[in-house]
């Protein structure tokens, strides 16, 4: 449990690092402190004290407490060693080590040391890590946005890098109302190719699961609406499955299994949210003893390592993995060279980078048109 005094030091400190005090801006007084921490004035001294001593703040005799310039104090530090951190959602698991290890391999090679970090898709973790960025000065920051189709409480410390000219990038989503540069997949003509896929393939009742707290997943239902559209496919709603990364590891299967238990369900295919959703869909398959392709045909996203994995090969949007680590590497450098250069304006014509997909087409998908001729 977090003491009085350290809440009381930590909210100063998030306020300075999210752009809230910026340098020599008066903050408040003892008496102010004491309301909005609901603390004594004895607290309120031992914190600001401690930030005094740690460079965050100084005083002035009579005046009052300012926040101090930091910039100054860093600019002290090794110049040579140049730091980047990249901050993912999650590090260990499914395509994240193919894109790390992209960004980090072309990052060690031009001399830069990489810190890892992991958000887990959630808030509070992503303005931990946001603090820590601007905390220790980092020359750039390569980030995956944290629930992207959510507003984003934590806008406040990106304006904050861009006030300090820290260079940053966003891969796989971005926050829309950031403009950022950022370097992703056309998810939505992603999830358009896997759902014409099948109806090409004669297909016309089509389940869709998708994840829809982060921007991907609802680009690639809008996609897989769209493709509906074009084909004059009529949308039945209850075939549309959403759900949020807290739900992922149990409701995609427990809809599955309802919808298969349905004597109105007459669906020939799936279309998936990701490769790694898909074998878990395979399983309730299984249990169900309902054969892929020949019953049921499933068509995945990323072409990861486990569409390969299953005794089903996955049908699969193909990302580029370990190239957009690469791409992301190399754009965060160019930044970080301009501002060094000081070619402010030269910042403004670069662009972002989107990945027109395709599909890997393998055994999990199945022609229910056998003698017509499929252009996919």
């Amino acid at each position: 449990m977090e003491t009085k005094y350290s809440i009381v030091k930590q909210g100063i400190k998030s306020k300075i690092l999210d752009g809230t005090f910026t340098p020599h801006q008066k903050i408040g007084t003892e008496s102010d402190l004491m309301k909005q921490f609901g603390v004594s004035r004895h607290t309120v001294r031992l914190a600001i004290g401690d930030l005094v001593n740690q460079g965050w703040l100084y005083r002035e005799q009579g005046v009052g407490t300012f926040c101090a310039d930091r910039s100054k104090q860093q600019s002290k530090s090794d110049s040579n060693q140049k730091n980047i951190a990249i901050i993912t959602t999650y590090i260990s698991d499914y395509i994240f080590p193919s894109i790390i290890r992209g960004a980090e391999s072309t990052l060690t090679e031009e001399g830069y040391q990489v810190s890892l970090f992991s958000t887990n898709n959630d808030h509070e973790m992503e303005r931990k890590l946001l603090e820590i960025i601007v905390s220790q000065s980092f020359d750039g920051v390569i980030i995956e946005p944290t629930k992207s189709a959510y507003s984003n409480p934590n806008i406040s410390y990106f304006l904050n890098l861009e006030r300090l000219s820290i260079p940053y990038i966003m891969i796989n989503a971005y926050y829309d109302e950031l403009e950022p540069l950022s370097i992703l997949m056309d998810d939505e003509k992603g999830g358009f190719l896997q759902t014409e896929h099948l109806i090409k393939l004669g297909h016309k009742d089509i389940l869709g699961f998708f994840k829809t707290d982060d921007i991907q997943g609802t680009k690639r239902m809008k996609g897989y609406l769209k493709a509906h559209r074009k084909y004059q496919i009529p949308i039945n709603p209850n075939n549309i499955v959403t759900y949020s990364t807290t739900e992922k590891d149990k409701k995609p299967t427990e809809k599955l299994q309802q919808l298969l238990s349905s004597s109105q369900n007459k669906s020939t295919g799936l279309v998936c949210y990701n490769d790694e959703l898909a074998i878990k869909l395979l399983d309730v398959l299984r249990e169900k003893k309902i054969h892929v392709p020949d019953d049921l045909s499933i068509v995945g996203y990323d072409d990861s390592f486990l569409a390969n994995v299953s005794e089903v090969k996955l049908t699969s949007i193909i990302h580029p993995k370990s190239k957009m680590g690469q791409e992301a590497a190399k754009t965060i450098i160019d930044l970080i060279t301009l501002k060094e250069s000081s070619k402010q304006n030269d910042l403004a014509k670069m662009d972002s980078i989107v990945y027109s997909p395709e599909i890997a087409i393998r055994s999990s998908t199945k022609n229910l048109n056998p003698r017509e001729m499929i252009n996919t």
